[in-house]
């Protein structure tokens, strides 16, 4: 009994422990945000959908809701405005070190987030972690309801703690697009909608006059 409950405790231990240290690092520095608005420009790629770039203002608040101030409908992913990443931290988790990934030239390290709590509504999710500036560059999540979600983060300056840029890739089957709601001017093809084969989209978001409220100016 006394050696299952040492071997328990062993085992319960490492399961503790499996939190990447530099995961950590970027989550500490992203907690430091508590807050921001940005303008917001936004552009779809979807080969059946025509819709002329939109405009909106984000305002994010930690803990609360993110709101959005447009005069158009804007159709927006869910998981490529979450620059916090809160969702994938927000139940507990293990990671696992995959090694090295190489985007454009430079090497990231590669973690997997893996929830231990049934309420998350991700089952895995993929992260390339610059560790030098400790920051994310890019995310696939895996999610339970609405596909994988591909999302890379473009920075302007090194010092950047939010992206200047978002491109979200998406699998168009499994989310559930508003083709009544997105706006003025906006077209779609529903033939090609109806089309057999395997559909993808990508949304791009780009981000001017950041108003950032950081708890490291206190």
């Amino acid at each position: 009994m006394i050696r299952l409950l040492f071997l328990f405790f062993c085992v319960s231990g490492v399961w503790a422990q499996q939190i990447d240290a530099d995961l950590l690092a970027v989550k500490s520095r992203m907690d430091t945000v508590e807050g921001f608005t940005v303008d917001l420009q936004l552009d779809v790629d979807i080969s059946f959908i025509n819709m002329p770039t939109k405009y909106a203002t984000m305002i994010y608040e930690k803990g609360k809701p993110t709101k959005f101030d447009s005069k158009d409908f804007v159709m927006l992913p869910k998981r490529g405005l979450d620059f916090s990443l809160q969702q994938l931290f927000e139940y507990p988790f293990i990671t696992v070190d995959r090694g090295q990934e190489e985007r454009d030239g430079a090497l990231y390290k590669s973690v997997n987030i893996i929830p231990t709590d049934k309420r998350a509504d991700f089952a895995i999710a993929t992260v390339l972690i610059d560790t030098h500036l400790e920051r994310i560059v890019e995310t696939e999540i895996s999610t339970k309801k609405n596909g994988t979600y591909i999302v890379v983060f473009y920075y302007k300056e090194p010092t950047e703690i939010l992206p200047q840029q978002v491109a979200v890739n998406f699998e168009i089957e499994r989310i559930k697009i508003p083709l009544n709601y997105m706006g003025k001017g906006t077209t779609v093809n529903k033939d090609q909608m109806k089309a057999d084969g395997v559909k993808t989209g990508k949304i791009v978001l780009t981000m001017s006059n950041y108003s950032i409220k950081s708890n490291l100016a206190k």
